[in-house]
């Protein structure tokens, strides 16, 4: 027994210091690249523009050789960039090359001589200043190359672009950097250079991000991948998806919403592909898997690339999870350089709503009800023409109110601010890069908690990101990369929701009530104002109900990556090994605090003497108390990933050969199960696991002929056994038809073409938005019966509530890419796509089970549907530089995206109403023939919907008997799809940029078209309700006094009209509501200056919008139009890199 203990001990006691010693490593990770290390015989010289006696003292200072030598022989000696470390032999051949200085190395000392022929050539040179840029940009490029053509002298430019070195008249200069053309230029007199080097067609874009993280040449890629450059997604937003829209070919983005840290865009890779709900593509951060929020929360500074893969060559590696196309970013890395770059930015942004519905005044408003009580013969009672005309005339604000409810709660601007730092170095071992952002935003909602209590309730949000990465290079072979993600996300807002807000100001009446009654020096608590013309139930304030609470939300998201890579050269040349592994904690806190409000009624009033007015006011029911209340929510999920590749890159002669083979796992763990019975908790804290293996082989001849083969195996648990595993191959294929020798005499206008074909299956298993749907459930107590004389006795029995189907198994999609890349005069660049998708397998519940089979309300579910979507997409990016001072760029994307299913169980009463043959996004509804002109002609039409019609009511279509149904009736069967879908099938666009010397202005107009939305929520007054009237209504409705067929709303009823109200299950959705949500806006503009390392900038977003519809901003949807709006955005800013 003892011995056990001591062994345990000592194991124990080993785990210990196990932890220990990986405790120390991860420390001096973390820190080395804070301290200098130095090794017994080597050194390191680096410096800008150094004298060769400095270089001296930095040998004499770091080691214990002394150097003898004459002063007088060094001063002609021009200057140096110097970057070079190994031994004293290989560190003084270096600094003195080209100098005419020779050595002698005795012992710890080093003798010095100098060359007089050489020394008095020196003289000759004259010291040449210069600076390098990009000639589409106009930035500093740093690091380029510039070396004397014929000689060994070289420097590099610096942080600014500019270089300093000697050189006579007559020497030429070559400048060259990664991704140029490079250049050489003649010195001659000029003692100041201005370069600009054009981007190289060849090189440009060189290795591309793809699958998996791994980059492949784009000179022989395959696959449809858009590279976009970071720069293009700095716009004034702090979400980054609201820069994708008309930016990324392929991609269709709308901005739903304009609310503070809810305001990033819904987007899809090439719209829509399947009835599942699983429809965003897959979104991947330096390798690791990541949600939309935390892709918005990405600040454009720390991203080094952005990748879009559409087709199937590119997303049949990932399987399950690459089905709607896959986004890869990887953010920045350190580098080898002598003084970290250090960059900082701030800016400052005022914003307001784009456009919001606006009401009419409150003598308006009881004028309209009135005719509407008369239109429908409602038993209310009318405003007397005495409150109309003391309302029009503002008599007293209690007595006679007219409150825009709009107006109290919300403000016209609201003010954002952002700041980044960022700081990049490095040396030969390790290099970093670290980023922090912060940004504030804050709500249009006015303060009106304070008016009344000590809390602030308007929308506030301070976001805080911080991404750190660390490369350690361990070898000359290998490397170990720690990179960190920290999201964190502060939020106050009110109790109330917002969307709810804004309905409380659509949905209330103006003049029923003022905001509050006057503090009558005996009521502590607010004395609200409400209406009696309303069941208790449905009295409403919306100051009061936006007041009386908030909410105080935390969100931290901390992504950690450790990727080890080791080169497997001694194996054999081009072989790699690599290991990843990541984890993801998100979590969520909300502490909410609401209180109950005390409604007053207006009682008596009168007038005084002196024109004011005396009033009472009573209570509705007991007092209640203002207290807040307390509740705490909570939520969180945590997800590891582990990944470890295999690939292989080599060329022999004319013969390209890469290899991949990859396997992956991955976990993800709900950290608060939820449910309402205990196996739904049970089945929710159950962690969700994926694994799978990819590889691709790809193959290049001479540059001209390319093949890819990829494939994906990938295993669910969400499909019984022997449908778990699903298996994706791709095939791809290239012709770089430029590179014949008989396009030769077309190359000096078609610089490059390449042609594309690819075919491959990718698979999606989020199905049904439920684990284990192959499964059966039961209710065990689901239904049951009553009997005995009495009727008093009963028994429940388990009843299915869904029935088992184990050969539920993978939704399948075949895609089809064509693509074509061209390059036209060296300048414009072209890339067109044609795509096709087949979606099979499609999960859905069964339709068409019979009644009588006594299935009643148990669900059948299966891969029932199908469905294909097609279309093509265009990018074209043409740079042109007029001089040394002007270049311009243009850019432009389109994208046409078309879905229809195909296939689907269903049972509809028409033929025509089958969903088969219309897309995933098109709404059913009615078509409507104007309006009811009289009573004789409702009379002659037989139209019933579910109400009494009157003159100026919706006139529908008799659509089934337009179908050859010969039905006389027109009523709620009598459907069919309306309109374009509301996912829009087009969207594009274009804008330039331009530089001119220091200044830059671009601007970048969006748009989509193909696109249908409807208005709903709006109608006025209604059951239980006395929904405000917007203006529109009140200019343009049918009414006794203005019998137009063709006005654009029908009578006013003071109930709900089934014929003419939109949307459905209380109303009818038809073609009356529907309009055109196509638009252009002039998304983006922006003018700055930049002065040596500094740059200021005004911008602007939303500034424009060119519509057919002009209530609200048409790419906020249908709806009434009240709900947060997309907002217009000036932006000022400032930025500054300096590496001191």
């Amino acid at each position: 027994m003892s011995n056990q203990i001591i062994k345990s001990m000592r194991k124990l006691l080993s785990l210990h210091c196990g932890v220990r010693y990986i405790r120390y490593i991860v420390l001096v990770l973390l820190f080395y690249p804070l301290t200098v290390l130095g090794a017994q015989g080597h050194i390191t010289v680096k410096g800008q523009s150094i004298t060769i006696k400095e270089a001296i003292m930095l040998i004499e200072k770091n080691s214990n050789y002394v150097f003898f030598y004459n002063a007088a022989d060094l001063k002609n000696i021009r200057l140096k960039n110097i970057n070079c470390s190994g031994t004293i032999d290989k560190v003084l051949n270096e600094v003195f090359a080209n100098t005419g200085i020779s050595y002698l190395i005795q012992g710890n000392d080093v003798v010095l001589k100098v060359s007089k022929a050489e020394s008095t050539q020196q003289v000759k040179k004259t010291e040449i200043v210069g600076v390098v840029t990009d000639a589409r940009t106009g930035e500093s490029i740093i690091g380029a190359s510039v070396a004397i053509v014929g000689s060994a002298t070289g420097v590099i430019t610096d942080m600014d672009g500019k270089f300093v070195l000697q050189a006579s008249p007559k020497d030429v200069l070559r400048i060259s950097y990664v991704g140029y053309t490079a250049k050489e230029v003649k010195v001659g007199n000029k003692k100041v250079l201005a370069i600009d080097l054009s981007e190289d067609a060849q090189a440009l874009d060189e290795v591309v991000v793809t699958a998996y993280g791994t980059g492949q040449k784009k000179a022989s890629m395959v696959g449809s991948v858009q590279a976009i450059r970071p720069a293009e997604l700095k716009v004034p937003s702090t979400n980054l998806s609201n820069s994708f829209a008309g930016r990324l070919s392929g991609v269709v983005a709308v901005q739903r919403s304009g609310r503070p840290g809810a305001d990033g865009s819904d987007f899809w890779i090439r719209g829509i592909s399947t009835l599942s709900q699983a429809t965003s593509p897959l979104i991947i951060i330096d390798g690791v898997q990541v949600s939309s929020a935390d892709l918005n929360a990405l600040d454009p500074e720390v991203i080094d690339g952005f990748s879009i893969l559409k087709d199937a060559t590119a997303t049949a590696m990932y399987g399950t999870r690459g089905a709607n196309g896959v986004m890869i970013v990887t953010t920045k890395s350190g580098q080898n350089l002598d003084k970290p770059i250090i960059n900082f930015r701030v800016e400052g942004q005022i914003s307001q709503p784009t456009k919001t519905p606006k009401f009419v005044d409150g003598a308006t408003y009881m004028e309209l009800f009135n005719e509407a009580v008369k239109n429908d013969g409602s038993p209310d009672v009318l405003y007397s023409q005495d409150k109309i005309n003391g309302t029009r005339m503002k008599l007293n604000p209690y007595v006679f109110p007219d409150v825009d409810w709009y107006d109290e709660m919300f403000n016209n601007v609201a003010f954002n601010e952002k700041v980044n730092f960022n700081i990049r170095g490095g040396g030969k071992k390790i290099d970093y890069f670290s980023s922090i952002s912060v940004n504030h935003e804050s709500g249009m909602l006015k303060n009106r908690s304070k008016d009344f209590f000590s809390y602030n309730n308007n929308i506030d949000v301070m976001r805080y990101a911080f991404q750190n990465n660390i490369n350690a290079y361990l070898s000359k072979t290998s490397k170990l990369s720690v990179r960190l993600n920290v999201q964190l996300r502060d939020l106050r807002e009110p109790n109330r929701g917002i969307d709810d807000i804004f309905a409380d100001a659509m949905n209330s009446s103006p003049v029923e009530a003022p905001v509050f009654y006057e503090p009558d020096g005996t009521t502590s608590h607010v004395k609200w104002g409400t209406t009696d013309r309303l069941i208790t139930a449905y009295q409403g304030n919306p100051v009061a109900q936006l007041a009386t609470g908030y909410n105080d939300t935390f969100e931290s998201t901390v992504i950690a990556a450790l990727e080890f890579e080791q080169k497997l050269d001694f194996l054999t040349k081009g072989l790699r090994f690599k290991a990843l592994g990541t984890f993801k904690n998100w979590s969520k806190s909300v502490n909410k605090y609401s209180a109950e409000w005390n409604k007053y009624l207006l009682g008596s009033y009168e007038q005084n003497e002196d024109g004011s007015y005396s009033y009472t006011t009573n209570r509705v029911g007991n007092e209640v108390s203002t207290d807040l209340n307390n509740t705490i929510a909570t939520a969180g999920d945590r997800r590891i990933y582990l990944e470890a590749m295999v690939d292989y890159n080599r060329t022999f002669g004319k013969h390209d050969v890469n290899a991949m083979l990859l396997y992956n796992q991955d976990e993800l763990v709900n950290n608060v199960p939820s449910g309402d019975t205990g196996s739904q908790r049970l089945i929710s804290s159950l962690p969700k696991r994926k694994q799978g293996l990819a590889g691709r082989l790809s193959y290049a001849y001479d540059g001209k002929y390319m093949a890819e083969v990829n494939m994906g195996y990938n295993g669910s648990e969400n499909f019984a056994k022997g449908h778990r595993w699903g298996f994706f191959p791709s095939i791809a294929l290239g012709y770089n038809i430029s590179e014949e020798s008989f396009f030769e005499p077309l190359r000096k206008v078609v610089t490059s073409m390449k042609l594309r074909g690819s075919w491959g299956l990718v698979g999606n298993d989020q199905i049904g938005g439920e684990r284990f749907i192959y499964m059966p459930t039961i209710n065990l107590s689901g239904m049951g019966f009553t009997t005995g004389i009495d009727q008093n006795y009963g028994l429940d029995g388990p009843v299915y509530t869904r029935y088992e189907n184990t050969n539920i198994t993978w939704e399948v999609g075949e895609k089809i890419n064509l693509g074509i890349d061209l390059q036209l005069l060296n300048s414009l660049n072209i890339v067109v796509d044609v795509f096709r998708e087949t979606r099979r397998d499609i999960f859905q519940k069964k339709g068409t089970i019979p009644t009588y089979l006594g299935t009643g309300k148990t669900d059948v579910f299966g891969n029932l549907a199908e469905m294909k979507n097609q279309g093509l997409d265009l990018s074209i990016d043409y740079n042109k530089a007029f001089s040394k001072d002007f270049y311009m760029n243009f850019k432009g994307t389109f994208t046409y995206a078309h879905n229809e299913i195909t296939k689907y169980d269903e049972a509809p009463k028409y033929a025509f109403q089958s969903k088969v043959g219309q897309s995933a996004n098109v709404n059913q509804g009615y078509l409507s023939n104007g309006l009811f002109l009289d009573e004789a002609e409702i009379d002659r039409y037989n139209q019933q919907m579910g109400s009494t019609l009157g003159a100026g009511d919706i006139k529908y279509l008799n659509v089934s008997n337009m179908h050859g149904y010969g039905d006389d009736i027109v009523d709620v069967d009598d459907w069919t799809w309306i309109g374009n879908p509301t996912v829009p099938e087009i969207v594009y666009g274009f804008g330039p940029s331009f530089k001119y010397k220091n200044w830059d202005f671009s601007f970048f107009f969006q748009g989509v078209a193909k696109t249908s939305l409807f208005m709903s929520g709006f109608h006025p007054f209604g059951d239980n309700s006395l929904r405000n009237v917007l203006q529109f209504v009140a200019d343009d409705r049918w009414s006794p006094t203005n019998q137009n067929v063709d006005a654009k709303y029908p009578r006013l009823t003071r109930k709900t009209s089934l014929n003419n109200t939109n949307p459905g299950s209380s109303g009818r959705t038809s073609d009356y509501w529907m309009r055109d949500g196509s638009f252009l806006k002039l998304k983006n503009m922006e003018i700055g200056y930049t002065f040596k390392r500094m740059r200021f900038y005004v911008s602007g977003s939303n500034l424009l919008t060119f519509s057919k519809f002009d209530l609200w901003d048409p790419e906020q949807g249908g709806g009434s139009g009240l709900k947060y709006p997309t907002q217009r955005v000036f932006n000022v800013g400032f930025q500054m890199t300096f590496n001191n």
